[in-house]
């Protein structure tokens, strides 16, 4: 069992910065390829980043590329999702999420779910 807590989200002005940091406790979180979703009123969940087990593969979504960095820390169990130049269209709940294959989270499959953080970016 892995449980998954976000932080770091709130308001910030269009062009401005935020880092997320999403939490995790339980057995070997090392061994989880992790990603960071949003999801819109409205819209579909997308992932917007995922981060293999290693941290040596990456992934984003065009839309965020240049602008937004994922890292992980294993050793504090933590993953974190740093977004610069913000638009107001990615305001959303950001959801962490823990899956053992990279491959699955690829394609919006995962084990383990935060209940997410919200991002408010204002115009």
């Amino acid at each position: 069992q892995v449980q998954l807590v976000e932080s770091g989200g709130g308001l910030v002005q269009a062009g401005g910065s935020l880092r997320l940091s999403c939490a995790a406790s339980g057995r070997s979180f090392s061994n989880y390829a992790m990603g960071w979703f949003r999801q819109a009123p409205g819209k579909e969940r997308e992932l917007v980043a995922a981060i293999s087990w290693s941290g040596i593969t990456k992934y984003y979504v065009d839309s965020v590329k240049g602008r937004f960095t994922i890292s992980r820390d294993n050793a504090k169990n933590t993953v974190y999702l740093q977004m610069n130049s913000l638009r107001p269209e990615e305001t959303a709940v950001y959801y962490c999420a823990a899956e053992r294959s990279y491959s699955k989270l690829r394609v919006g499959i995962s084990e383990y779910w935060g209940q997410g953080t919200q991002v408010t970016v204002s115009s």
